[in-house]
């Protein structure tokens, strides 16, 4: 609690070094001057929800002297002790807040030295009079209120707009004082957008393609050429996989083989079809309560099967069972609500209006499940844990089309499934699975949404059918950010998994709540929003950065240059196969065993089961994409948690980005990379062409443009050096050259593969090559 403490005073101090602002009527955040008005959302809740909450919020057992700051009617009470008010509209002075937040007694002021919060700054308390001289008019926490769409704002640059996305950022660049970049050279912008379409660099004939293409519908093309292919719905899913924790065993000690990959390739699927977002977590959530559900529906739901499951003898079954629950609970209001509602577990939320009974009423949901804790030890093993789906022959054949099914033998996966009878739902006492407290019915989150009775039934169908109704303020909101931090690096909304009062203001609310009601309005079309954000002006700006934006917006929050930041983890992978010819191009399937150092399961296991020792893969397989690398809960894939993959074993909905030295020993020491080096310098050698222009080919396959005469210069003196040592030394450059199990080039003159796997090498090292920008 006291990390996301900090958090948060770091959320406001940055807030208020924006100055004093309001919120306008189009939804955008303006420097203040004397006469505005100040926002109780975007101004004072940030100040009260760091500073007072804690002791005066939603939780009732932690508050103090009856108090609550959230609500306006307890605000402009009077106080338990009836001398004055904690806030009275219009008269700061007579306002206990006021008072205290100003007082120098340690004895009288707030917050208290002893809760360590801290005293507000200047800036901070300014604010505060501010609002209550003005009225101290509460409002509707933003995320809760319906998002609205508002008139495009006007701007001045009305050329380069393209579409209505630009029209916002535009606006607040403006008013920033700041202004777009150029737009992206073809190069630059055809890797950054097949990069975020398909995860893959553009292949050398594509690039080529591009730049024959003088229309002005070019780049229209090769966006709808992109997202037609079967690899977009590979990227698209990464994200999702995160989402859902997807792994390839069920975690804790044991940690034996599981077979849920048959979700992994409906969700490609999904996302190809286009699947709309209402069905796609209908599905997920209450496949199987469908009227008439047929398999793809049930399989759908594996979604909420993908936590851990413990395979160890002596557990009590009941505090598992309890634990997959809660599991399932936090990853729906995480992954698709935005909020963090499992601080409420134990008590009710500090923070935001959801109290220990709401809780439990949404974990309602998800407890009448067949599932159990605990099905036996391992020995008794089975790929999947009850409630099963059994896939066979025929349905592959027929309904399953998308199943990538290597053999005959049926296919087992763990869905969902209710039980005849209704299961009670206890509130639990601290949390604790044995202390069971009084009966609550499951009901989706009140300071959502009602959930009407009448239109949802109480269990996951009306869950689901509450989650997606348009009258949700949450769900399109959350997914668009979401989206829009696959292409810009952050969400419009930083704090992708928190839109709840701790979490940080989005950074162009009327842009989002615009993009969400016609994302709704438009069918929940992803491919569709996905298309408006990469053919926007936004998104086609060039990355360079100039001394004054770097000085005026480091983070680049408002949009006035292209995005740049490293690829994630899987993707890094796959750029060094596809761009050697490596990649094996087969949609979906088992996850694959590559290259991995010895010894790292053996050291971490019962040696008990299938997955007490790793064995690695053989041929095609060792190709495979990144996304299909086998992950052990208990021991990820070290090279792909390096590069800040998710270890998958909670909801994530936001990954780490880091820069550390073990990644550049990656790049240069992985046996993939090092093969993929050694297998693309092999092909490229034998080519009747000068080193120069070979030297040029590599380079634009794995960096994705034309290197400079300087680069060129430099690449080609390299070549010549490391061929001149490995010319005198034979068997060196037969050392160096056998790495990996592909097959060797015949006829290849070792002394030259040698140097030019050397060059690729050190391409594959450079940042550039696994940078979007």
């Amino acid at each position: 609690m006291m990390k996301r403490l900090l958090f948060s005073a770091a959320v406001t101090i940055a807030i208020t070094m924006l100055a004093i602002s309001c919120f306008q009527k189009n939804g955008t955040l303006k420097k203040s001057s004397g006469d505005e008005v100040v926002s109780y959302n975007f101004n004072v809740r940030p100040i009260l929800s760091d500073k007072c909450f804690a002791c005066h919020g939603p939780d009732a057992k932690k508050r103090e002297a009856g108090l609550r700051l959230d609500m306006a009617e307890s605000a402009y009470a009077k106080l338990k002790d009836g001398k004055g008010y904690a806030i009275l509209p219009g008269n700061p002075e007579q306002s206990e807040v006021y008072k205290r937040i100003t007082s120098s007694d340690p004895d009288y002021q707030m917050p208290t030295p002893e809760s360590h919060l801290g005293l507000l700054t200047e800036s901070e308390i300014a604010t505060v009079k501010k609002w209550i001289e003005q009225g101290g008019k509460y409002e509707q926490h933003w995320a809760f209120s319906m998002p609205k769409q508002s008139p495009l704002p006007d701007v001045d640059e009305k050329d380069w707009v393209r579409n209505e996305i630009d029209y916002f950022t535009l606006s607040k660049m403006e008013e920033m004082g700041l202004a777009p970049s150029e737009e992206a050279d073809k190069e630059h912008l055809l890797k950054r957008v097949s990069l975020d379409l398909n995860g893959l660099p553009p292949s050398l004939e594509l690039q080529q393609k591009f730049a024959a293409d003088k229309t002005d519908k070019a780049y229209d093309k090769i966006v709808d050429e992109l997202l037609s292919q079967k690899t977009y719905g590979e990227k698209m899913a990464v994200h999702w996989l995160d989402v859902s924790r997807y792994a390839d065993s069920y975690g804790y000690q044991d940690d034996e083989i599981r077979s849920q990959w048959p979700w992994r390739d409906w969700l490609i699927s999904a996302f190809n079809r286009n699947l709309p977002y209402d069905k796609f977590l209908t599905w997920q959530l209450a496949g199987d309560m469908l009227p008439n559900a047929n398999k793809e529906q049930i399989l759908a739901t594996a979604f909420l099967r993908n936590h851990k499951y413990t395979e160890e003898g002596g557990v009590i079954p009941e505090e598992y069972r309890i634990e997959y629950n809660i599991d399932k609970t936090k990853t729906f209001s995480t992954g698709i609500l935005g909020l963090t509602v499992e601080c409420a577990q134990c008590h009710d939320h500090k923070y935001d209006p959801i109290s220990q009974e709401d809780y439990y009423r949404l974990f309602a949901f998800f407890n009448n499940s067949r599932e159990k804790g605990y099905e036996g030890d391992i020995s008794m093993t089975k790929p999947a844990k009850t409630p099963i789906l059994t896939i066979g022959e025929s349905d592959i054949k027929s309904l399953l089309t998308f199943i990538n099914h290597p053999d005959t033998t049926g296919l087992m996966v763990s869905v969902m499934g209710e039980n005849d009878t209704l299961r009670p739902t206890h509130i639990l006492n601290r949390g604790v699975y044995d202390a069971p407290g009084r009966i609550v019915t499951a009901s989706g989150l009140k300071a959502v949404m009602k959930f009407d009775t009448t239109k949802y039934p109480k269990n996951r169908l009306g869950l689901a059918r509450w989650t997606v109704s348009k009258q949700n303020p949450l769900t399109a909101r959350v997914f668009v950010n979401q989206i829009w931090q696959e292409f810009f690096g952050r969400g419009i909304v930083k704090s992708t998994g928190d839109f709840g009062m701790q979490g940080e203001l989005p950074t162009h609310p009327a842009l989002l709540d615009w993009l969400a009601v016609d994302f709704m309005n438009h069918g929940w079309d992803i491919k569709r929003l996905v298309k408006q954000i990469v053919t926007s002006a936004t998104y086609r700006q060039s990355a360079k950065l100039s001394q004054e934006k770097l000085s005026k917006d480091p983070e680049n929050i408002y949009l006035s240059r292209g995005p740049r930041y490293r690829l994630s983890a899987e993707f890094i992978r796959d750029i060094v196969l596809s761009t050697s010819g490596l990649l094996n191009p087969k949609v979906g399937g088992p996850s694959v065993k590559p290259y991995q150092p010895k010894g790292l399961w053996e050291a971490a296991t019962s040696g008990r089961g299938q997955l007490s020792k790793y064995v690695q893969d053989r041929g095609d397989a060792l190709y495979r994409r990144g996304m299909y690398t086998f992950i052990k809960l208990t021991v990820p894939p070290p090279s792909m948690i390096i590069f800040d993959a998710s270890n998958r074993d909670h909801c994530e909905v936001k990954r780490l980005k880091t820069n550390t030295p073990l990644q550049a020993l990656v790049m240069l020491n992985d046996p993939t990379v090092l093969e993929a080096s050694r297998v693309m310098a092999e092909r490229i050698s034998l080519k009747p062409a000068a080193m120069e222009d070979k030297i040029s080919e590599v380079f634009q396959r794995i960096v994705c443009r034309k290197p400079t005469e300087k680069e060129l210069g430099l690449l080609l003196g390299y070549y010549q050096d490391e061929a001149g040592v490995f010319g005198k030394n034979k068997t060196q450059a037969e050392k160096v050259l056998n790495v990996g199990e592909h097959p060797h080039e015949e006829k290849v003159k070792a002394d030259q593969a040698a140097a030019l796997m050397r060059v690729i090498s050190m391409l594959f090292n450079m940042e550039e090559t696994i940078t979007k920008s």
